[in-house]
Parts: structure tokens; sequence; C-alpha cells
């Protein structure tokens, strides 16, 4: 509850750190998003609405935080987190290492839904991956566990974290102080989740209308083989 707490109420939490920790707080904001990309067990803390509620702040200059130093701090924590995630995931794989006391600690479900969307999408998943929660956590991981080229991996880590970071920050950066949009924080923090996940809700939804038609042609054939049997006999 007081993770939930933390995310629908960034910017209210986001006041007292910087009250309570002036310039340390770009490094606690580095912290944040760079474990959320960079170790596969903590997908649950906030990426999106921190780096927009961040950024909404950096454009009021009573706040005493810089747009372009959150901005880079940010970028930073992303492509170095993914690439953390990625030798972590060679190395979960490695040799004598496959069932490890490290894999009992991620959770499956969350890596077998990143594998799926990894073998859909190609590469470029880690480019979509960025904009999904949780699956952008353990897209790197799989591809540094399916021992994806490095030089391949490094260039759609770079892109991916450029693309998000600028999307968010951009987003802060000019809508967040609008008043409407400051009086229903909360719902817009919500909303940038909800809309995240879309994609995921997308691919499920199609998953389960494929695997239901594919029911109802094996009851159809059924039907159709029982009746050609009746027939022939």
């Amino acid at each position: 509850m007081g993770l939930i707490d933390f995310i629908l109420h960034i910017d209210d939490h986001l006041v007292t750190i910087v009250n309570m920790f002036g310039n340390w707080t770009y490094l606690i904001l580095f912290a944040i998003v760079f474990i959320e990309t960079g170790l596969v067990i903590f997908p649950f803390l906030p990426g999106d609405s921190l780096i927009f509620a961040a950024c909404a702040m950096a454009a009021t200059p009573k706040y005493n935080l810089h747009f372009w130093i959150c901005y880079l701090v940010f970028l930073a924590a992303a492509v170095l987190g993914d690439t953390i995630n990625y030798e972590i995931g060679r190395w979960s794989q490695a040799e004598g290492a496959k069932h490890s006391w490290f894999n009992k600690l991620i959770n499956q479900d969350k890596r077998k839904a990143a594998e799926n969307f990894f073998d859909r999408h190609g590469g470029i998943t880690i480019v979509i991956g960025r904009f999904i929660p949780f699956i952008r956590t353990f897209v790197p991981f799989v591809s540094g566990a399916s021992k994806m080229h490095y030089g391949t991996f490094i260039r759609y880590n770079f892109l991916g974290g450029f693309l998000w970071v600028t999307l968010f920050a951009a987003l802060g950066f000019f809508f967040g102080n609008i008043p409407v949009v400051q009086e229903h924080f909360s719902l817009i923090v919500l909303a940038i989740i909800l809309i995240s996940v879309v994609p995921v809700l997308i691919i499920w939804i199609k998953k389960k209308l494929v695997l239901k038609k594919g029911a109802w042609l094996k009851l159809l054939y059924f039907f159709v083989k029982i009746k050609h049997e009746k027939y022939n006999s």
C-alpha cells in the first residue's frame, strides 16, 4: 500500500524528497530508474510516472530541479540499467548457473510473458518494451539469457531509452504544470500506467480470440466427423 501511495501521489513525495535531500535528489532519481530497469527482481518501481513528475517539477523554478540534469540522469539510468539487466540475463544462463538461487527470485510468469513478447517482435521488443511496465524490466534480461548479440542489443537499448525518457520528460515539462493536470495528478499517473499496458492487453485478447477460434474449429470438426461416420455406416 505504501508503494501504491508513492506511485499515485508521486508529485507530493518528490517535493518531500527534494526538500529533504536537495541535490542528492538526482542520485535518488537515478537509483529508482536504474533499479527498476536494471534489477529484474524489482519491476514494480515507478518509471514513466517518476520521469513525468520529476520533469513537471523541473519546469517550475521553486523546486530547484533542473530539467536537463533530470533528463540526462534518467537517460543514463535507463541505458545503464538495461545493460546491467542484459548481463544478469547472460549470467543466469551461463554454464552451471541455470538452476541457481537467483532464478528462484524471478517472477516466472512475468518472465514468460516477456519471452513471448520477445519471440513475437524480435529485437524491436527492446524499444517497444520500454513503454510497458514489467515487460521493460524483463526484456533486457531475456535478451541476455537468449545470448542476443551485444552490439545489436546496445543499439536497441539506447534507442529505446532515448525515446522513453524523451517522451515522458517532454510530457511532464510541457503539460505537468497545467492546473487541471496538477489537480488530477493521481488520475494522470493512473492513466499513464493503464495506457502503458494496452499493448500487452491487445496481445492477450488476440491470443484468447485465436484460442477460442481454434476451439470452435475443433468442435465443428468433431461434429462433421461424427456425421460423416454415421452417413458411411
